[in-house]
């Protein structure tokens, strides 16, 4: 498998900006449909962010072994499993700001 150390960092970052998903903004025809989706996925919340540190672990542990294995670096492997680190870690410890940030950002 080619890109399979990019794919758990990458999917550890998407599920720890997918909780906050009940905090932006995305219009009147979806803001009911955001809502209902909130209320359902606030009970899991905890669930996702252990979940996006577990598959950040996970890629942690794929680029390492590939780094082993290989012998040389992937830099853009590299790259996208540090940015991955930092929104899973800035999402963990200030959701709030980051919450705020992506509905000023967000049309």
């Amino acid at each position: 498998m080619k890109h399979g150390e990019k794919v758990a960092p990458v999917m550890a970052a998407l599920t720890g900006l997918a909780t906050l998903a009940c905090c932006l903004p995305m219009g009147f025809a979806a803001a009911a449909m955001t809502a209902s989706l909130s209320m359902a996925v606030a009970a899991y919340q905890p669930w996702f962010l252990g979940l996006s540190v577990l598959l950040l672990i996970v890629g942690g542990v794929q680029v390492r072994q590939k780094q082993r294995a290989c012998g040389t670096r992937s830099y853009s492997s590299l790259i996208v499993f540090g940015l991955s680190a930092v929104i899973v870690v800035l999402v963990v410890v200030f959701p709030q700001v980051i919450a705020g940030l992506l509905a000023d950002w967000l049309p």
